[in-house]
């Protein structure tokens, strides 16, 4: 207990003694050294107008979660820049915990920035964080077994298949267990359908055709020679590890496994390859569901003016491209797509930004933990989706969300 109160103790001091105000900046642990190096480089460019302490949330986006939600709940005024995930602007702006961008610092925000990313930092028509970075998931696979890359699910599964005939590596990698990979897997495919999983005013699901079709789909892998064994316990992961030891043709993931593994593995990474997202119907493009970091300035901070400066700063041109370049964070500015020390770090760059500029948000509603919680326990595990009753239980499980009746996150 002791060493926590220190922490907290030392997290709201600052200002006094040096008469330059601290802003503790709280988001995602980075081991590249790369957001140690915005923060520094932010505080040295305000002149001495205040310097920004870079806090280190857990590593589990639940953990980050909860260690906000109960300190802006207590009104904690040592928190100034919050890192969020791009699920909870919502949650937390329906809270008052964060506070709107309005004016000159909404432009510079909005400037310049990819129009899906803002979708998630915005909450009835209001825009309450700024976009940090993105992420998206691109299919990996491995040119040596397939020389062509599918365009949709079903001809992944037919090559799969295929290739198992043969004897040779066939799985296909995905997030199967049960947690928030889950849901996006399946938000992925209901969006590449045509549906949503919540109508437009996030007021009641929508899901419909569309999710029993995204339904079927999961439920053709999980009984296809094509499913890892593992599939009900898989995490990005633990995916990236299988798809280095050589077992599998295919794998749906983030940028991350490109350079893991052309470490891990450099034998095999000489025919390890990219392509789009498969879709769901050849005649619809794929909307693969998009991640992220969002800014935010939280409702407490007692220097929220300087908050949202530094904010601004922490996420410019030469911030996000360092982000990019050491620690695999795509950016959300559009113009660094065109940038040339990106494009060659990143020789998947426009097939990451055409997934971005295409792709689908997570449904925009202050109980989304709940929703995703109703999505992820009914398909789990995919062998045991019903497409048509497991689409009706998770319809069922959001209405009670939606009326914060049912589960709790």
């Amino acid at each position: 207990m002791l060493p926590l109160l220190a922490s907290v103790l030392t997290a709201c001091g600052g200002d006094e003694g040096s008469g330059t105000p601290t802003l503790n900046w709280y988001n995602f642990p980075d081991d590249s050294g790369a957001l140690q190096k915005a923060a520094d480089g932010c505080s040295r460019a305000s002149g001495g107008r205040y310097r920004i302490s870079y806090n280190k949330l857990p590593r589990a986006a639940d953990g980050q979660r909860q260690q906000l939600v109960r300190r802006l709940a207590a009104e904690d005024d040592s928190l100034d820049i919050l890192g969020l995930d791009v699920t909870w602007a919502a949650e937390f702006a329906e809270a008052r915990w964060i506070r709107e961008w309005t004016g000159a610092a909404k432009r510079q925000a909005t400037e310049g920035t990819l129009r899906v990313p803002l979708q998630t930092s915005t909450w009835k028509g209001k825009l309450y964080a700024v976009p940090y970075n993105a992420n998206t998931q691109l299919l990996w696979y491995r040119k040596d077994l397939v020389p062509t890359p599918p365009r949709t699910w079903a001809e992944m599964l037919d090559m799969a298949e295929a290739l198992a005939r043969q004897g040779k590596p066939h799985f296909v990698e995905i997030q199967g267990a049960q947690y928030e990979g889950l849901t996006v897997w399946f938000n992925t495919l209901i969006n590449s359908a045509g549906g949503t999983i919540l109508n437009a005013s996030a007021t009641a699901p929508s899901l419909g055709p569309p999710a029993v079709r995204a339904a079927q789909v999961m439920r053709d892998l999980a009984d296809s020679s094509a499913a890892d064994p593992s599939l009900p316990n898989q995490m990005e992961d633990q995916n990236r590890l299988a798809m280095e030891s050589g077992t599998a043709a295919f794998e749906l993931n983030y940028p991350f496994v490109y350079p893991s593994m052309k470490a891990n593995n450099p034998e095999l990474f000489k025919n390890f390859r990219w392509a789009p997202y498969p879709r769901v119907d050849a005649d619809r493009p794929a909307r693969p569901t998009i991640g992220g970091i969002d800014l935010a300035v939280s409702a407490y901070s007692r220097h929220s003016d300087l908050a949202f400066e530094a904010a601004l700063c922490l996420r410019n041109r030469e911030n996000q491209l360092a982000a990019a370049l050491e620690g695999g964070l795509p950016p959300t500015l559009r113009a660094l797509y065109d940038e040339p020390a990106f494009m060659k770090e990143y020789p998947f760059s426009r097939d990451v930004l055409a997934a971005l500029e295409a792709g689908s948000v997570r449904p925009i509603t202050p109980v989304y933990q709940n929703v995703s919680i109703a999505v992820s326990h009914t398909l789990s595990p995919p062998s045991g989706i019903a497409p048509v009753s497991s689409v009706e239980t998770i319809k069922e499980q959001i209405d009670d969300a939606l009326r914060s009746e049912g589960v709790i996150p």
